[in-house]
């Protein structure tokens, strides 16, 4: 355990000396604090592009707006950061042949995989909460008051989903030897996942169905049962992992 211990400590040193760990940070941020900003002054900027000819009349824009846009932009933008951050976790150490030195002491594959999946699991919890703060912030301001608790609930929900993603590239990233390959695994993941979110049967035991009870939490309202796509995307994770850890003990470094 000592040497699992050790390699963790290096993989989140290696995430803050490559700035992967602060380019992660600032990023979602930006994306909490522009969320409510886009669902505030979406309607004055569409008026502003369509000039008086067109007459274009909107709702009244409420903090569900900014937690949906938030939805929206961690779904995209959130996503992506989550395929790039895993991408190359794994298929970097072995293109470079540096995999084959770290497993040459006494640790083992399996603590291999587990830092670098500790690393990722960190990188973007801290993310994911300070774009649940800044978020609130400004939906505080431009808005009305949203729920702490409810906020930092839908943060742990909205972690959850982007953890599906970057596990799905975990694994692409133990198959190939290429981070390039690795991201391409991991975006046909998110889009099969995407095409068998339309059939409703297995719908709400997906990942993507998290959206919905990530909303209600932020909002502090009832929504859809929360449980089956926490446990769908746990099966993903650990599934992920699973796969990743049977792949990479046969391998050739």
């Amino acid at each position: 355990m000592a040497g699992v211990g050790i390699l963790i400590r290096k993989e989140l040193l290696e995430q803050w000396r490559t700035l992967r760990f602060a380019l992660v940070a600032i990023v979602f941020v930006l994306i909490g604090l522009a969320s409510p900003l886009l669902a505030r002054f979406t309607p004055d900027i569409l008026k502003a592009v369509a000039g008086d000819q067109v007459p274009i009349t909107l709702p009244t824009r409420t903090a569900a707006d900014a937690i949906d846009q938030l939805a929206k932009n961690l779904n995209q933008f959130g996503a992506l950061i989550a395929i790039l951050l895993a991408m190359g976790s794994v298929a970097t150490e072995k293109e470079r042949g540096t995999a084959a030195l770290l497993l040459a002491k006494p640790v083992g594959r399996a603590g291999f995989l587990l830092a670098k999946l500790v690393a990722i699991v960190a990188t973007l919890a801290f993310a994911t909460l300070l774009a649940a703060l800044g978020a609130w912030f400004y939906t505080l301001v431009l808005f009305e008051a949203l729920p702490p608790a409810g906020i930092l609930a839908s943060a742990v929900v909205d972690w959850l989903l982007l953890m599906s993603w970057a596990s799905i590239t975990f694994l692409g990233s133990t198959l190939f030897r290429s981070s390039v390959a690795a991201a391409g695994f991991g975006i046909v993941g998110l889009i099969v996942i995407g095409v068998l979110s339309a059939f409703s049967p297995i719908a709400q035991w997906l990942p993507t169905g998290l959206a919905g009870p990530a909303r209600a939490l932020a909002l502090g309202v009832s929504g859809p049962a929360i449980l089956p796509p926490i446990v769908g995307s746990i099966v993903v994770i650990l599934g992920s992992a699973g796969l990743a850890w049977a792949s990479f003990r046969h391998q050739e470094l």
